[in-house]
């Protein structure tokens, strides 16, 4: 791509991502031009009360959505395409490229979601180029990971090619066969890359990621030594685990129940393309596989990073309508789990052994292998491209860090990278790179239940509520700022020495000092009607929450319900014994 002479420069913003593992989301713009790369979500922490799904903030991208050209997506998992169908409820997308698997993952996500017309998706082959605006060249680079169908992806901008290696690892003996296009990224190398942004997630660990081939005999002896039933849980969208399970399940005269959406979704569209190659006859419903022997069973389920709807996780809690873990059970976690689950996964796995399960787990068992490049694979990666610029991305802090380190080792210079945070605006032209502004990068929290997003003044007031109670008041006011009758109080999750009957009068004296005070404020005419009503509950509960507080020594979440007459009160009316009447009113929950 010819050189432009307007020297303007290339700007990288990542959204998600960094200092995290999860909701990987990065913006690449140039002028007046903008392309995504993947849109990923993340789980909540315990503290989420009620949330399901964490996204990046998207402030940047609604305000600038005008700029938005496309989307390049690497790879299927959940935390580079699973925040997709939100965004789309708040900005188009016009076109979104990505690799046959996780385009139709994506397909029937958008669908669910009813945002399918919001944009147009196109699958690529190893090597396509795909043009996006017209600063933009994407080139599809096959490379190994622990889904089928992942990319690295070379970026032609007008200031040079810019390669994100995406998820990866260097697997030589990859189980289907799509070795990693080396010879490809060393061409690029050749020829002169302006900047990699590479995967930190195993820069810790020295030495390479063992090829996923290495499992198949550790699971292999497991199947063989299992005589009850056989459970595997694994991430639902590690295709070739799955396959390996699944020729492990043939050869030892097993048939497979699948359990968990996601996870038959995910099966379903790797046997539509070829990812997956089995007899349909392997496969049995739940209720078919009840009557055969235990040992000739294998029940596939999602669960395995102790997510609480997941099917191995209600399994374990015994809330599975049909599953019940009995003696003799053999239980295969065959994934590590991601920073900040392994408490749910550990609680799990207790709760499995309870009930009389041999639970087979932990790094030393070899049944699982990660889908991320160790420290010789970041070098082969730095050695192949030889860049100019290095941005380490995807992880945590302390892995940028020493993935910045590493790429020194190999001889770039450590003022030709930066360690950013989500947000940073990344600066790049053809001889320098710079932080150079900030944009806003929080998070968004989801709660699927609703449809809505959870603010943070209502996941605040989650937190308080769990964690230090809630009191609830009714009070009736009639149409002259007076008490109708005494308030109730009603305590849930707070701890008190308070007895009832003091808290109750206490509460009425506080209201009728409040009501005697601040009354005038609230009348707002001279018509009998003229009355603030929403002021005064908004005034009360407030006060009210600050004196109980104080009271109670805590910061329970104090809800107000306020009963005001239907009408207001009717004028005297003389009747014919000379004696006057008033129409009665009716007191309501407003």
């Amino acid at each position: 791509m010819a050189r432009n002479e307007a020297n303007s420069a290339l700007k990288i913003i990542p959204l998600g991502g960094l200092h995290e593992i999860g909701k990987n989301t990065c913006v690449f713009e140039y002028e007046d031009e903008i392309v995504l790369l993947d849109a990923g979500l993340a789980f909540p922490t315990e503290a989420m009360h009620g949330v399901n799904i964490v996204l990046p903030d998207t402030t940047y991208l609604r305000e600038n959505r005008h700029k938005i050209k496309g989307m390049i997506v690497t790879h299927g998992h959940e935390d580079h395409i699973g925040g997709i169908a939100f965004h789309l409820k708040q900005f188009d997308i016009p076109v979104i490229y990505g690799p046959r698997l996780a385009m139709a993952m994506l397909e029937g996500k958008l669908e669910e979601a009813g945002v399918r017309d919001r944009t147009e998706l196109r699958t690529v082959l190893p090597r396509d180029v795909v043009r996006i605006g017209k600063a933009f060249f994407v080139e599809y680079i096959r490379n190994t990971h622990s889904i089928a169908d992942s990319f690295t992806v070379a970026i032609h901008t007008p200031l040079g090619v810019v390669i994100h290696t995406g998820d990866f690892k260097i697997d030589h003996t990859p189980v289907d066969g799509e070795k990693f296009d080396l010879q490809r990224l060393a061409e690029h190398g050749e020829k002169g890359v302006l900047c990699l942004l590479s995967d930190s997630t195993n820069s810790e660990v020295p030495g390479f990621t063992p090829s996923e081939r290495s499992v198949y005999p550790n699971l292999d002896r497991v199947f063989s030594q299992a005589k009850g039933r056989l459970f595997v849980t694994t991430f639902a969208s590690s295709v070739h685990r799955i396959n390996i399970v699944l020729q492990l399940a043939k050869k030892h005269n097993r048939v497979v129940t699948v359990v968990g959406r996601s996870m038959l979704n995910l099966i379903a569209h790797a046997r539509n393309l070829g990812y997956i190659k089995c007899e349909d006859s392997l496969f049995q419903p739940l209720h078919t596989v009840r009557g055969l022997p235990d040992e000739n069973v294998l029940i596939l389920t999602t669960g395995s990073q102790g997510e609480s709807m997941a099917a191995m996780t209600r399994i374990a809690n015994k809330e599975h309508p049909h599953i019940k873990i009995r003696e003799g059970d053999t239980v295969v976690f065959s994934a590590n789990p991601i920073p900040g689950n392994t408490i749910a996964v550990v609680n799990t796995i207790d709760k499995l052994m309870i009930q009389g399960a041999h639970v087979v787990y932990g790094r030393d068992k070899g049944v699982h292998v990660s889908g991320h490049g160790c420290q010789e694979e970041q070098k082969l990666m730095l050695a192949l491209t030889r860049p100019k610029f290095f941005v380490p991305v995807h992880g945590e802090h302390r892995m940028l860090v020493k993935h910045s380190e590493t790429a020194q080792s190999m001889g770039i210079p450590k003022e030709n990278m930066v360690i950013i945070q989500n947000g940073d605006v990344i600066e790049l032209t053809e001889e320098s790179i710079r932080v150079a502004a900030k944009v806003p990068s929080g998070i968004e929290l989801v709660d699927t239940t609703s449809s809505g997003m959870v603010s943070a003044k209502v996941l605040q007031e989650r937190q308080t509520m769990a964690s230090e109670g809630l009191a609830t008041i009714a009070a009736a006011v009639d149409w002259n700022g007076k008490l109708l009758a005494r308030p109730e109080i009603h305590l849930r999750g707070v701890v008190t020495s308070i007895e009832r009957s003091l808290l109750l009068k206490w509460v009425q004296q506080r209201i009728e000092e409040i009501l005697r005070v601040r009354w005038s404020e609230f009348v707002t005419g001279n018509e009998p009607n003229d009355i603030d009503w929403g002021g005064l509950q908004g005034t009360l509960e407030k006060e009210l929450a600050r004196s109980l507080r104080r009271e109670l020594q805590c910061q329970a979440s104090v809800t107000l319900l306020l009963q005001v007459p239907e009408q207001p009160p009717e004028p005297a009316v003389k009747v014919s014994d000379g004696r006057r009447r008033r129409t009665r009113s009716t007191a309501v929950a407003s």
